[in-house]
């Protein structure tokens, strides 16, 4: 039977809470009469702010608890950024609906410098990713980087308390906060690479719960699903977490899919490129993989592990 009601279990940050909002307003639209609840919830990723996820667990962290709100059925589905979400799914979810991406770019915030390369010798960048520390690196090894976690405000907050000359966050999540002012400029494809998934909203459920897949189905993206199908494959076939810096950006062209991946050293800046086009997504994703591979990736990944 088609339920009437849908409780979306979410993270409590404005970001979490405005895509879940967003997730059950269009769920409204699709569904005449359904009735769409938010179950707002904190992760262990949440409370632990001054560590690196790298050295925590990874952003598996972020979804232990909405997965366990939804086996233990206090929620149907859950709301997820998926680049948060890690390659491999845990037994028996799925994701049956990946929203259009945004703009997947990295958004470079300062209250002083325009871009990357307006920052004097030295500067103060924040940013908890290891992908955004290696592609920083490479292109200005003389700044000093730092961890930076917390939610968006937190983040920002941090920046205009002069903790830092600049942070990195994502282009998608400011905008989706009304905080577009903050972007001075873009690090965008194909120069610099995003996280795999980054800018979708994936929404997760159980599949064993065939008349919530059937509901949730009718917001799935075709074209964003073989995007993110590619680069997720590539991250898996690497073996990527937040632990290892891996890029990947993948677009729809008229003769297929065009996959483009990184690999780097957070410590170094030294990076490796690969790209390949195809028409499967998942096979693309693991022939960029391959290519890495060939060019050296593994000494990356197994010292960032």
């Amino acid at each position: 039977m088609i339920p009437n009601t849908l409780r979306i279990a979410t993270r409590r940050s404005p970001l979490a809470l405005w895509q879940a909002e967003h997730v059950a307003a269009l769920l409204r639209a699709a569904h005449p009469g359904l009735a769409v609840t938010l179950v707002p919830m904190t992760t262990r990723g949440d409370e632990i702010i001054d560590q690196p996820l790298a050295t925590i667990g990874g952003k598996g962290l972020f979804l232990k608890e909405l997965e366990v709100a939804m086996l233990e059925g206090r929620a149907d589905l859950a709301v997820h950024s998926l680049k948060d979400v890690p390659a491999e799914l845990e037994p028996g979810f799925v994701l049956p609906a990946i929203l259009p991406r945004a703009d997947a770019a990295d958004a470079f915030v300062s209250n002083r410098y325009v871009g990357l390369a307006d920052l004097p010798y030295g500067a103060k960048v924040g940013t908890s990713s290891l992908r955004r520390q290696a592609q920083l690196r490479a292109l200005r090894p003389d700044l000093e980087l730092l961890d930076l976690r917390g939610n968006v405000g937190t983040r920002l907050a941090k920046l205009d308390a002069g903790h830092y000359d600049a942070i990195v966050l994502a282009c998608a999540g400011l905008e989706r906060l009304d905080l577009a002012a903050r972007i001075r400029s873009r690090l965008a494809a194909p120069g610099w690479l995003p996280a795999p998934g980054q800018a979708a909203i994936a929404i997760e459920a159980r599949a064993d719960q065939l008349h919530v897949l059937t509901l949730l189905s009718a917001l799935d993206d075709a074209d964003t699903r073989l995007e993110v199908s590619a680069e997720r494959a590539m991250n898996q076939a690497l073996g990527g977490s937040c632990t290892v810096p891996v890029g990947a950006w993948c677009t729809v062209t008229e003769h297929g899919l065009h996959l483009c991946g990184l690999v780097g050293d957070a410590s170094s800046g030294h990076l490796l490129r690969a790209q390949a086009e195809g028409t499967d997504a998942e096979a693309l994703g693991r022939a960029v993989a391959d290519e890495l591979f060939a060019q050296g990736a593994a000494k990356f990944l197994g010292a960032n592990v």
